[in-house]
């Protein structure tokens, strides 16, 4: 990853938004206070301050998939955040498929000891947690076992 800036990855609720930042060298993911929804207005503010006080250079956000892998009306609403959101941060949105973050992270945090009422939050955090580190993982695996170009073969002329 480029010492350029950070990456922020978002896992989007209606009523939290769960959050993770990367390190300056996009090797590690570390949770970030949940945002508690208000309004679109205040949300897009408050983001766009996380951008600009974390150097963010790249967001993530986590798209939801059905099991099929088909995209449903949450993925609908996802996508169209990211267009808003586009608007009031100037760094590139990816869409990432999030189907088995909260699961993830729920097992991560059981026997935690955190309390239910603050269990909710803590498994938004934890999803944003394993969004971004799966990405960055994938960015890894991409630099480190390159695809070769598929290069395709001379035709043979007909004999």
């Amino acid at each position: 990853m480029s010492p350029q800036g950070r990456i922020l990855a978002l896992d989007l609720g209606r009523k939290r938004i769960g959050m993770a930042i990367s390190d300056e060298l996009g090797i590690t993911a570390q949770g970030i206070p949940t945002l508690e929804r208000r309004n679109k207005r205040i949300d897009f503010a408050a983001l766009a301050a996380v951008v600009r006080e974390n150097n963010i250079h790249q967001i993530v956000l986590g798209l939801p998939l059905r099991l099929s892998g088909e995209e449903g009306t949450q993925a609908d609403w996802v996508r169209q955040f990211a267009e808003e959101l586009k608007t009031h941060v100037d760094v590139p949105i990816d869409l990432r498929d999030e189907r088995w973050t909260s699961k993830q992270a729920e097992r991560v945090l059981m026997g935690s000891g955190i309390r239910q009422e603050d269990r909710k939050p803590a498994i938004d955090r934890m999803s944003a947690v394993i969004l971004l580190q799966d990405y960055m993982d994938s960015l890894e695996n991409l630099r480190s076992h390159p695809r070769p170009i598929p290069t395709t073969p001379n035709p043979t002329p007909n004999q």
